[in-house]
């Protein structure tokens, strides 16, 4: 019993010692991430009782079906079947319940908001193009009108819903501040001029159709809307990628609309004039639309071709035509070419530089080989980047911007450089703002062996290779994308900043280069970040010579050996010669070490 009872207590002892070896490395690490991260949080926490042994739960009692509850999703429940588990989900109809409308809108970012526009100037196009239609060709009959009136009140549902729901919830800048309370929003709506025209393009005219009948003259006031189309132009050429794509449709649909005017207009001078009267008016044959729009692309663009009018208006009426068209075409012709000018401005701006480098090269007989080398690199920079410097995008934001920029871009490639870790992040921010972009062509030298280092680089895409060897060619290592080199010469006194090898670039290559004097800029100001920097760098430099100072070469040895050191037992013989005051050899030995001590 005895030994069963210390066995007992031994067992219970050393499980205890484990749990306390365990929190204790726990804490270790801890404190280690602190040391090398200072923004990692500490858990300052007592440790955590050993785990007691709970009793074990009785078992639920199954159903007198015979089936737990739970296992089987009840009827009222939405479920999906999916790898073998069942998932409630609400139904749609309950998701749409619940929605709450937002109480505020940025007019600027919110991409719902741009969304309606789109339906607004959707409605807005319908009664641009189809008044006119309806007007001069005899398209609305009797048979169809109601078909034409669903579509006419549909979109004055959309016109109100408008100004009810959307306009009177658009947040708005006053003083540098964002207003967002309902009761402003709604009175800034309400004294701009946008709710005047609004409400005007909602003139009940309709009424009349009950006196004159169904004439859509009538819903002129609905095409008044159009700072919405405006509005709707200016947020979505905010959101695309290629804008001039849109501005190119859109000076095209303008050039189509007033074609489509036009025909209109012609079909309605004809059947003034009487069709098939004269040579000029539309004969009534075939499509009127289509025969009427051709006769309006001829006028407008003055092809020619067209019979000569006979009657005083279809003079009056041919004459207004020319001069509009000219009118027309040459606004159309001058905007099509501002869009296209706009959306190749950057590609203007490329073949001017590398044409004037190109001339600049000849000027002064450069070789061909290097105008090719040249050459290669405008066109991969152009190709990679998009543009020749990014410094000349970026300069033209606010400096908090540009720090947004740097961090998206560059903050996940030197947050892992063992030299920067446990700095302070606003100094890597501040660096982040001082990387400069550049590219290599294959085979460039980004450093060479023995010249002094003044930057540090670090691999955005592409690889670099490091050289060595006796020849000074053989590949020792391949560094990729994320990867840095020369961090220790930013930091390095002395002579210890001078390249160990060389690196070149194995293809193309797109490093960010920090300077020396950017990083010494920026440490003034943080001191502590100074010091850990100067203590990593005398590290790393100490790590990397070690294994030279251990390894000794035959080429390594002194040509005066250093002298042996006495050992310890004679000092301690001697030393008590000298205080016993002996008068044998080792006191004489004893006062020939001073006297050469002496010498020397």
């Amino acid at each position: 019993r005895i030994g069963s009872a210390t066995s007992l207590s031994s067992a219970i002892i050393n499980t205890r010692l484990q749990e306390l070896v365990k929190l204790f490395k726990e804490r270790t690490e801890k404190v280690k991430e602190k040391l090398v991260d200072p923004d990692v949080t500490s858990d300052d926490e007592s440790p955590v009782a050993s785990p007691t042994k709970l009793a074990p739960v009785a078992a639920p009692v199954p159903p007198p079906g015979g089936e737990v509850e739970g296992d089987e999703p009840s009827g009222d429940d939405h479920c999906c079947e999916m790898l073998c588990c069942t998932f409630k989900y609400r139904p749609w109809l309950d998701r749409l319940k619940s929605y709450q409308f937002p109480s505020s809108i940025d007019p600027l970012t919110n991409l719902m908001y741009v969304l309606w526009l789109f339906f607004v100037v959707m409605a807005w196009n319908w009664n641009c193009w189809l008044i006119p239609v309806r007007w001069a060709f005899p398209y609305q009959t009797p048979a169809n009108i109601h078909c034409w009136l669903l579509v006419d009140y549909l979109c004055d549902l959309i016109y109100l819903l408008d100004i009810l729901v959307f306009q009177t919830r658009l947040q708005f800048v006053q003083g540098g501040d964002i207003i967002t309370d309902k009761k402003a929003m709604k009175e800034n709506y309400l004294r701009s001029q946008r709710f005047k025209m609004d409400v005007l393009c909602l003139l009940p005219l309709d009424f009349f159709y009950f006196k004159i009948g169904v004439n859509p003259l009538l819903r002129f006031p609905r095409c008044l809307k159009y700072m919405a189309f405006f509005e709707f132009n200016s947020r979505l050429e905010a959101i695309l990628t290629k804008a001039y794509i849109y501005r190119v449709i859109r000076t095209t649909a303008y050039l189509l609309y007033s074609l489509h005017v036009n025909s209109c207009l012609y079909y309605w001078a004809s059947a003034y004039e009487g069709l098939g009267s004269t040579t000029w008016v539309y004969d009534g044959e075939g499509n009127s639309y289509i025969r009427c729009y051709y006769w309006a692309v001829k006028t407008l663009i003055t092809i020619g071709g067209l019979p000569d009018p006979k009657t005083l208006f279809e003079i009056v009426f041919q004459l207004l035509n020319y001069f509009t068209g000219v009118f027309a075409f040459s606004v159309m012709i001058g905007q099509m070419r501002d869009v296209v000018g706009a959306a190749t401005a950057g590609q203007t701006y490329y073949r001017s530089c590398m044409d004037s480098t190109i001339k600049y090269m000849n000027f002064y007989k450069i070789p061909k080989t290097v105008q090719n080398r040249v050459k290669t690199w405008y066109e991969y920079t152009w190709h990679s980047q998009g543009m020749l410097d990014e410094s000349e995008l970026l300069v033209q934001l606010p400096d908090k911007m540009r720090l947004d920029i740097a961090i998206d871009v560059n903050y996940n490639i030197v947050s892992k450089v063992a030299l920067f870790q446990g700095c302070d992040r606003q100094m890597i921010f501040d660096m982040l703002k001082r990387l400069r972009s550049v590219v290599y062509l294959p085979n460039d030298y980004v450093c060479k062996k023995g010249e002094i280092g003044r930057e540090m680089y670090i691999i955005q895409a592409g690889q670099v290779q490091v050289l060595g060897g006796p020849d000074g060619k053989s590949v020792l290592v391949t560094l990729k994308a994320g990867s840095v080199f020369g961090e220790i010469s930013l930091l390095a006194a002395g002579g210890g900043n001078r390249r160990t090898a060389n690196v070149i670039a194995h293809g193309f290559a797109n490093l960010f280069i920090l300077e020396k004097k950017d990083l010494n800029e920026i440490l003034v100001h943080y001191p502590e970040s100074q010091k850990l920097l100067r203590k990593k760098a005398k590290k790393m430099l100490k790590s990397n010579n070690k294994p030279k100072d251990e390894k000794g070469g035959p080429g390594d040895s002194l040509i005066i050996p250093p002298k042996a050191e006495t050992p310890k037992l004679f000092k301690a013989a001697l030393a008590a010669t000298g205080r016993m005051g002996g008068k044998g050899p080792l006191a004489r030995l004893r006062w020939r070490l001073k006297e050469l001590k002496a010498m020397q």
